[in-house]
């Protein structure tokens, strides 16, 4: 199915499906807990889950594989943590546009170096589109603060760092999930360690946590943690199956439906204009898609 229009195809499909998943992903992080202990509750929870998987379901990782996980642990280690930085000082539709808008850039120039994948010239057309309605977004909602603005600079920088971050690991595990015969392994055993880093990075403040605090996050993290399968499995999919920069490209429409649970869930309000900014993120997808 690889390289097939059928594979192109279900790509689309995954890729779409990572971007309402990873936006419901990055508000259950945000939420009203303290970022850093909901993240460690998700991870503890997907890590636990793949464990078994992992250690008896799929086939055992290829020797070479072992250096792939340790790359990716790191990659994602720091991606979490310039991610949770992020979201501690700052609204949530302020800094979730910058990240999502500065990954597919940065991943569309790595696939090109990793993979050899060219966009045509109106597929930049497409991609400028989208990452102009991503930015805007961001633009629009620091706008709506006034003077509250200059105050969100460094959560700023922390959103371009951590966008960086998510092309680096977008990048590398593409690279990961076609080292190995079976994707099953790459994903399981992902999940498994990288389920480690920030519930042990993190377990000072469990200490701390207010007892009637544990069942809602434990409740959140085992949800949290299916939104994760789906949300990271599905891209991966989306880019053995396909190319790289495209399916991070179309992920990233993400920021749509970011903004609508923003709004929805959040009580956060959208309004004429950040409406006209997700209708251009949507066209900016579809050009892209279909110049490709």
């Amino acid at each position: 199915m690889v390289g097939t229009p059928t594979g192109h195809r279900l790509a689309i499909g995954l890729a779409l499906l990572a971007a309402v998943l990873h936006a419901l992903f990055g508000a259950l992080q945000k939420g009203r807990d303290d970022p850093w202990i909901t993240r460690a509750a998700i991870d503890a929870s997907y890590g636990l889950i793949a464990a078994p998987f992992a250690l008896f379901v799929v086939p055992w990782p290829e020797p070479h594989m072992w250096l792939i996980f340790a790359g990716a642990f790191l990659i994602h280690a720091g991606y979490k943590i310039a991610q949770a930085m992020t979201y501690d000082r700052a609204p949530y539709t302020v800094v979730y546009p910058v990240v999502r808008g500065t990954g597919p850039f940065f991943t569309v120039l790595f696939a090109g170096l990793v993979f050899g994948e060219h966009f045509m010239p109106l597929q930049w057309v497409g991609l400028g589109l989208l990452l102009a309605g991503i930015f805007g977004l961001a633009g629009h909602s620091l706008w709506t603060l006034g003077r509250d603005a200059a105050s969100l600079v460094p959560a700023l920088g922390l959103a371009f760092i951590t966008g960086g971050f998510v092309a680096a690991y977008t990048t590398y595990d593409a690279l990961g999930i076609r080292a190995t015969a079976d994707p099953f392994t790459f994903l399981a055993w992902f999940f498994m360690i990288d389920g480690i880093f920030i519930p042990a990075l993190t377990w000072k403040r469990w200490i701390r946590l207010d007892a009637r605090r544990i069942a809602p996050l434990v409740k959140r993290g085992i949800f949290g943690a299916f939104v994760a399968f789906f949300s990271f499995g599905a891209v991966m999919m989306a880019t053995r199956l396909d190319r790289v920069g495209e399916a991070a490209a179309l992920r990233e429409t993400s920021t749509v439906f970011a903004a609508l649970i923003g709004w929805l869930v959040l009580g956060e309000k959208v309004g004429p204009w950040r409406s006209a900014l997700m209708g251009l993120i949507a066209l900016g997808a579809v050009v892209m898609e279909g110049a490709g």
